[in-house]
């Protein structure tokens, strides 16, 4: 067995009451003001515990942190502890040392850092550090400590125990999932609240735990790979309709990298193209029969109290409807859509004014042969003479239950194919009325199910944003296809976290951002890491910032193992014995050249992409790999995006690729070809 050098910290019984609660923990007050490197170990230190099986695996040691979730009733609480698990990664001898997120969001170029630290709240409940895990013969559970299953005799190892916990790693039902690397970059890999499997825990509840976490951490840079999808849809083309941002932009996360070099322009500009798209471009058919997009815009509209003017103001109302009918039981009766809309009951027009729409709109009805009904589009039509048109959609919504003076009633339904409200006017008394709570009624009128809603958000999304289903009119048609292209092709976003409370402590210490630069390398393919805060005492020497600077960047990445600075660039001939306050003054930033004596066996760390010099050069502008379907050209070597070069995902890939730079210039060679993701 292998023992594990640190020293373990001894598991203690705790209660619940002693538990943080998840809804709060950590506070903002709580967390260094130091950098990553060491708050993740002081904070480990004091909130963590590390049961003793994980002496197994000192290069992937699982710390576990309890939390206390609901009410306290009758001294206990009312929903089960959840546990966090930190998994420390010795990333030198991990099965996987290169990082395909920092990758594809554009880190590459950073070095390979020493550790990184999982964050897992698993869907079950069951801790990955929690002692037990299934045998690999007979799926019994047995104790990580225990070597000999009792059930089948089947002897467990530490490789089995160890392919156990990578498994975990790699789990796609966690509720959470984010790894930081040790220099403070990171990656949110998985948030799912109820719908992905939670009882307790919303997303919401996940997302503002992580992001306390992340403060209290002193976390630079978190990126999240936005794949989201809700009720069957791209999530990040619905919510960036409706919100201008994707979901996870309601806690400050950005446009951090778009595929096929897409940038923060080209999406805010795609953004407000399909938010701001008028609805009259969808409803001024001339004569034309109406069409089922027509028919459902007129029927939300006419469930609202504010009349629509774009694509966001609908897609606005339907999803705050679907959220009404996800809180009904057993659904939504039309009060609570009518308590949707914003503008309530309009003062504007006085009793006459309705009276006399209301009589036209009774002689149209009464023309109406038979049983036949008549749409809301079409008696809207036939008055639109009488009034203006908020008058016209006022007098629609009340409608419904008059009655006229020949004793005739109005009733309304839901055409059964095209779902449109129609009306037509029948003897016998008015439909029942629902109290709406204020001075006024509600008639019940046919509203549709969450069913119905959901199903009429997927119509509208692929009839209007959908990049390959559109009914937009052929002027605007491919321009609605290009934005939503573009959001969709837009997934990488980052959250950068500033520092709030360094600067009052900035009388007693000196905080620097200190730059590295190695005196040996001179090629484009150096390792060129981000800066590392330094913290030193007032009194501190040119000496001791060069010693905190090597022993900061040996901590972090493997590259620097052996990493000693030498100079202090702009200060040359500065003895070290200089105060660091006197020489710098105000100065927030430094620069130090330094050497790796002996690099032999530590080349393979330089970057995050890994010792491969490829070069990306397609012809949509990308120079850096974006996580998207590329092909090598055999003739040049040259990376270039499959979608670019005219091959579709579904395309098989060809056993020989030429790109169009060396079909131009005749240089075609029989090379076999190579495809990456």
């Amino acid at each position: 067995m292998v023992v594990n050098g640190r020293p373990l910290k001894r598991m203690k019984r705790r209660v619940t009451a002693d538990l943080h609660d998840f809804l709060t923990f950590p506070s903002s007050a709580s967390g260094g003001n130091g950098p990553f490197r060491v708050n993740v170990r002081e904070f480990l230190t004091e909130h963590a515990l590390l049961p003793s099986p994980s002496s197994l695996l000192p290069h992937l040691l699982t710390w576990q942190i309890s939390f206390r979730v609901g009410e306290l009733t009758e001294g206990r609480y009312s929903a089960p502890p959840v546990v966090c698990d930190v998994v420390e990664e010795d990333v030198a001898r991990s099965r996987s040392v290169y990082c395909d997120q920092c990758r594809v969001v554009g880190w590459s170029a950073n070095p390979v850092c020493s550790k990184r630290y999982h964050f897992i709240i698993k869907a079950d409940g069951v801790s990955i550090g929690g002692y037990h895990k299934p045998c690999t013969r007979c799926g019994d559970i047995l104790h990580l400590s225990e070597s000999r299953c009792k059930t089948c005799n089947h002897v467990t190892t530490t490789d089995d125990v160890e392919d156990w916990i990578y498994q975990q790693l790699e789990d796609t039902t966690h509720l959470l999932h984010g790894v930081v690397h040790v220099n403070g970059y990171g990656h949110l890999l998985r948030v799912n609240g109820r719908e992905g499997g939670s009882r307790i825990l919303s997303g919401c509840h996940i997302m503002n735990f992580w992001d306390r976490l992340c403060k209290a951490l002193g976390v630079r840079k978190v990126s999240v790979m936005d794949v989201s999808k809700k009720y069957g849809l791209e999530y990040r083309l619905l919510h960036a309709i409706t919100n201008g941002h994707p979901w996870y932009g309601d806690w400050g996360y950005e446009f951090g990298a778009g595929s096929f070099a897409l940038t923060h322009d080209a999406y805010k500009c795609a953004v407000e193209t399909l938010s701001g798209m008028p609805l009259s471009v969808f409803l001024s058919q001339g004569r034309q029969q109406p069409t089922r997009l027509q028919d459902r815009i007129s029927f939300y509209q006419s469930l609202s109290e504010r009349q629509f003017v774009n694509t966001r103001e609908l897609f606005s109302y339907l999803m705050s409807l679907i959220h009404t009918a996800q809180k009904s039981s057993p659904g939504v009766d039309a009060t609570a859509f009518k308590r949707q809309g914003s503008s309530g009951i309009s003062h504007m027009w006085g009793r006459s004014d309705i009276e006399r729409v209301h009589e036209a709109m009774f002689r149209v009805l009464r023309a109406v042969s038979g049983s036949n009904w008549a749409s809301w589009r079409a008696l809207r039509g036939a008055v639109c003479r009488v009034a203006p048109p908020d008058l016209l959609d006022h007098c629609l919504k009340k409608l419904g239950g008059k009655s006229a003076a020949d004793g005739m009633v109005v009733h309304t339904r839901q055409n059964p194919d095209s779902g449109a409200l129609e009306f037509r006017l029948k003897p016998g008394s008015p439909p029942e009325v629902i109290s709406s709570g204020s001075d006024s009624s509600v008639i019940k009128s046919p509203c549709p199910s969450l069913e119905v809603l959901i199903q009429d958000l997927r119509f509208f999304y692929e009839t209007i944003l959908h990049p390959q289903i559109s009914c937009t009119p052929e002027a605007t048609r491919d321009l609605v296809i290009c934005s939503a292209e573009k959001l969709i092709d837009c997934k990488q976003f980052v959250k950068e976290y500033k520092p709030e409370k360094r600067a009052s402590l900035k009388s007693s210490i000196i905080c620097l951002s200190c730059q590295v630069e190695l005196s040996d390398e001179s090629d484009k393919f150096a390792p060129k890491p981000p800066p590392e805060l330094i913290i030193l005492p007032l009194t501190a020497t040119v000496g001791d910032l060069k010693h905190e600077a090597s022993r900061a960047f040996q901590d972090v990445y493997l590259m620097f193992k052996r990493f000693e600075a030498e100079q202090l660039l702009g200060y040359s001939g500065v003895d070290d014995s200089t105060q660091v306050k006197l020489l710098l003054g105000s100065t927030e930033s430094v620069c130090v050249r330094g050497r790796c004596a002996g690099k032999t066996g530590l080349s393979k760390y330089r970057m995050e992409r890994g010792t491969e010099r490829w070069t990306v050069d397609c012809v949509c502008g990308a120079k850096d790999d974006d996580g998207e379907r590329m092909l090598a050209c055999d003739v040049c070597g040259v990376w270039q995006h499959t979608r670019c070069s005219g091959i579709h995902d579904s395309d098989s890939v060809p056993a020989r690729f030429v790109c169009h730079r060396c079909r131009g210039s005749g240089h075609l060679n029989k090379v076999n070809g190579q495809v990456q993701g």
